[in-house]
C-alpha cells in the first residue's frame, strides 16, 4: 500500500483559459478606488464650478483615465425656462489629475429637461 499523499483527487479538466502573467489584471483595492474616486468627484465639481460660473448638478458618471486621475461627467443647468421641462442641460466631462487637478473640461451634448434618450 502506498503512503497517503497531500494532493487533491484529480477531477474534470478545467475550461477557464489560462491567464498568462501580462493578461492578468493588477490586483485593486475596492475601497481606495472608490475613495479616489469620491475625492476625485468631489474636486471636478469644485473646480467647473469656479472655472465656469455654472453650479454643477448631478454626476451622472465617473471613470478612470488610463494616463491617471478622473474623467467626471457632470450635468449642469444652461438655461433656466418656464416650464422647467423646457430648461436645458448640458453635460461636461471634467478630467482631473491623480492630485485631484483639474486637467481639462468639455462640453459633450445640451439637450431639454425633457428630453429622454431611447
Amino acid at each position: 500500500m502506498d503512503p497517503p499523499t497531500n494532493q487533491a483527487p484529480a477531477g474534470p479538466p478545467s475550461t477557464a483559459p489560462e491567464q498568462t502573467p501580462e493578461q492578468t489584471p493588477p490586483p485593486r483595492s475596492g475601497a481606495a478606488s472608490a475613495l479616489g474616486a469620491a475625492a476625485a468627484i468631489r474636486a471636478a465639481r469644485e473646480q467647473f464650478s469656479t472655472l465656469t460660473g455654472h453650479p454643477p448638478g448631478t454626476v451622472t458618471g465617473a471613470r478612470p483615465i488610463p494616463d491617471g486621475g478622473w474623467s467626471v461627467l457632470i450635468d449642469v443647468v444652461e438655461l433656466e425656462r418656464i416650464p422647467d421641462s423646457t430648461s436645458v442641460i448640458a453635460t461636461y466631462r471634467v478630467d482631473v489629475n491623480n492630485s485631484n487637478e483639474f486637467t481639462a473640461c468639455e462640453r459633450l451634448r445640451r439637450y431639454t429637461r425633457g428630453t429622454t434618450d431611447l
